[in-house]
């Protein structure tokens, strides 16, 4: 894991002057968009809800940092303007304000093809990241699945997305080990401890950016209402500490 500690977050976030298509893949089905900066993005706004945007926001910025090979995502901004101009009969479910944008690459769905051309580094990277902040959402297996990886074709390598299912509370470890693209190398680690070391050492390097990157998160997100009455299920607070204890031995525990 490559990681700057010094990633800054504090960009203003992108207009988004053109709303393109929708998606027809993935749960939220986002939106296809083009940005002022002339990026093509792919937009999840309301629809997505409040807490799975707060998580795309956090959990991408904690890959950013730890050097994951993460697409490009930004903030970005959809006026009362554009919306009353499109003619979509589903822009309730983009909504007006800050949103989530991932950049759009030229990518296919990871296969169990795919694997052998993915270093074992990178591998493992991406498992335990995924194994710290609880995201069950990557299943593969010779039968299919849901990976939720990509592989890019135009850099030839692997490419992570979505993480609006993270930090989950109904985190099934058995399910994990199981069923993750990359579980093959979970033993190994587990029963390492210089890798454990290694991997807690980097985790809590990055939760030195916790509180900027929770800071960052568009003060909108953290309501599920528009009148900032009633807060998203999200405490920052009792989850950092819970990501501190990537050295406790329940940590590296399949239970």
């Amino acid at each position: 894991m490559r990681g700057q500690i010094g990633y800054l977050w504090a960009d203003m976030p992108t207009e988004i002057v053109e709303i393109i298509d929708r998606s027809k893949q993935g749960v939220t089905l986002p939106f296809v968009c083009r940005g002022e900066d002339g990026r093509v993005y792919y937009v999840k706004g309301r629809g997505a809800g409040r807490r799975s945007l707060i998580c795309e926001w956090i959990a991408g910025s904690l890959a950013k940092v730890l050097g994951l090979p993460i697409a490009d995502f930004e903030l970005v901004s959809i006026s009362p303007e554009l919306i009353s101009l499109a003619s979509r009969d589903d822009l309730a479910e983009l909504g007006v304000g800050i949103a989530f944008g991932s950049c759009r690459r030229t990518i296919v769905e990871l296969t169990v093809s795919h694997l052998s051309q993915i270093p074992d580094d990178v591998q493992r990277d991406v498992l335990l990241f995924d194994w710290w902040i609880k995201n069950g959402d990557r299943t593969q297996s010779e039968l299919g699945g849901n990976p939720n990886l990509f592989w890019d074709l135009d850099n030839n390598s692997l490419l992570v997305l979505d993480h609006n299912q993270a930090f989950d509370e109904q985190f099934d470890p058995r399910t994990f080990e199981s069923l993750h693209p990359f579980r093959s190398h979970l033993s190994a680690v587990f029963s390492d401890m210089f890798d454990r070391d290694r991997y807690a050492s980097r985790f809590e390097s990055a939760m030195a950016t916790w509180d900027a990157i929770c800071d960052t998160v568009p003060a909108e997100w953290w309501f599920v209402d528009a009148e900032r009455t009633l807060p998203v299920a999200f405490d920052r607070h009792a989850l950092k500490l819970s990501l501190l204890g990537c050295r406790s031995s329940a940590f590296w525990t399949i239970t």
